[in-house]
């Protein structure tokens, strides 16, 4: 697979990365209950499949970890599976009706890792803006593992929405000419 790895690979892995990082970064700033990181990884994965979809979620992690939010790095493995899944999902490039089935299913993985990351290595405390409903919910009798994953899904899933609309709207303007080149 690396070995036929074009320029043109290349430069969307890249580009993805810089989507990651500024989206993660406006979702910081802006203390947003969604993240924003992941549009990168999401058109990578749907225009060059699940083995080049990880690369723009670890990377842009590695990255944005050093520079500006140390928690991305503990939520690397998300980005991971997250580029597989969305890779296997969208193997066909399906641009279809169902996109809320599709951001269902590439949510529930991502959902269930980052909870567990969340809950047990942070406390439910992150550099999230949804660090306040998890932080609220936990004092109800969910407890702060569920309330993590309750909170963890439905930013996830309204993230990952948002996303594949963007990234829908930007591949059906792509030329043809270059998603041609995309797929060799």
């Amino acid at each position: 697979m690396l070995g036929k790895i074009s320029v043109h690979k290349i430069t969307l892995i890249a580009l993805a990365i810089v989507i990651n990082i500024v989206g993660s970064y406006i979702a910081l700033v802006l203390h947003l209950p969604i993240y924003l990181d992941s549009m990168g990884t999401i058109m990578t994965a749907i225009l060059l499949g699940p083995f080049y979809g990880l690369f723009p979620g670890v990377l842009s992690a590695l990255i944005t970890g050093m520079t500006s939010d140390i928690y991305a790095l503990y939520y690397m493995p998300v980005g991971i599976v997250l580029g597989i899944v969305t890779g296997l999902v969208f193997r066909r490039r399906n641009i279809s009706n169902k996109l809320f089935i599709k951001a269902f299913c590439i949510s529930i993985p991502a959902s269930l890792i980052s909870a567990c990351i969340t809950a047990n290595l942070f406390g439910g405390i992150t550099s999230s803006g949804s660090t306040m409903l998890v932080q609220l919910l936990a004092k109800t009798p969910l407890g702060l593992t569920l309330s993590c994953l309750i909170v963890q899904f439905f930013t996830d899933y309204f993230d990952r929405l948002l996303s594949l609309w963007l990234v829908f709207s930007v591949i059906k303007k792509l030329p043809d000419s270059l998603t041609n080149k995309l797929k060799n």
